[in-house]
């Protein structure tokens, strides 16, 4: 369990009343779009959440850019543009695709002039056919897994204003996409989600959240994020029927019983392990932690103190 005493312990009543000054004009339909696969969020949760962490955001952009002019005329130079990084974090399943890029929607529409583009880390993990020479595929998405320097130096280039390019990962393939990539240039707002962005690789001197202004952890009991992930992969099987090169085509159109008990299996032998030992200890290193239980309710949040 994280220490609460490092943190403002919120509950949505009253998170919900910390601003609703602004209000960004979102349809259902809108919404979703940006929600992920068997994800559930509502135009309530955008209000009443989302609308008031749009607002903390911008304190923290406003504090940063006056610090950074004043320590330029301290120096006697020119201020440079410096992007504002968000690191998103949290188990499979919890949900952190959807914060990812209803932020990324808010924040454009909040703050028009200026330019928000959002990665995930996927595109850092090894292609799988490196992962097979290294003989870690089952592995995958554990820390080693990672190219973790390559993703470094991404994020050195995005913070010094350097066109930065993020390789590209395919779901529906379950691999990296070879030579597609998502070029980052000279962001005001970079959003960076993934379940290892707060991590702390012992084979590095330097970590990815050294680089982020503010940081977010979605929670949830891990009986929740579990059923979550199995309801997913349900969700993925109806689908994947239609399509001979998705990943999930073989156990779509298998026996559903067996690919149940196979899903299942990755749970308990990969993502729950992975969660335990490399995903939840990070917890305690984000600056808000956004708390889910049923139907992905987000019900308190903790804001760290200092």
């Amino acid at each position: 369990m994280y220490n609460q005493m490092n943190y403002y312990k919120i509950p949505r009543d009253e998170w919900r009343n910390l601003y609703q000054k602004y209000q960004v004009s979102l349809s259902a339909k809108e919404l979703s779009r940006i929600k992920s696969v068997n994800d559930r969020i509502s135009l309530a949760d955008v209000q009443d959440i989302y609308q008031p962490l749009v607002h903390l955001l911008g304190i923290h952009m406003k504090s940063r850019q006056e610090l950074m002019k004043q320590q330029a005329e301290f120096l006697g130079i020119e201020a440079h543009k410096v992007p504002f990084i968000l690191g998103i974090a949290g188990s499979v399943a919890v949900g952190k695709s959807t914060t990812a890029r209803l932020l990324q929607t808010l924040l454009s529409a909040t703050y028009p002039e200026k330019k928000v583009q959002l990665i995930t880390t996927d595109g850092f993990l090894y292609p799988n056919k490196e992962l097979k020479r290294r003989q870690i595929m089952q592995r995958k998405g554990f820390p080693e897994s990672y190219d973790m320097g390559r993703l470094l130096t991404f994020t050195n280039d995005v913070k010094n204003g350097l066109p930065a390019k993020a390789p590209r990962y395919s779901h529906k393939v379950y691999d990296i996409v070879p030579d597609e990539f998502d070029v980052v240039d000279n962001p005001d707002i970079l959003i960076v989600e993934g379940i290892n962005v707060l991590q702390l690789p012992s084979n590095q001197q330097l970590y990815v959240s050294d680089f982020f202004d503010f940081s977010i952890y979605v929670d949830a009991h891990e009986d929740l994020i579990q059923g979550w992930y199995l309801e997913r992969f349900e969700t993925l099987l109806d689908t994947a029927f239609q399509d001979p090169s998705n990943y999930y085509y073989p156990y779509a159109i298998g026996d559903r019983t067996k690919a149940t008990r196979m899903a299942r299996r990755v749970w308990l032998t990969i993502n729950r392990p992975n969660l335990r030992e490399y995903i939840l200890p990070t917890r305690n290193r984000a600056d808000l932690i956004l708390h889910k239980t049923q139907n992905h309710l987000v019900n308190e949040l903790f804001l760290r103190k200092y």
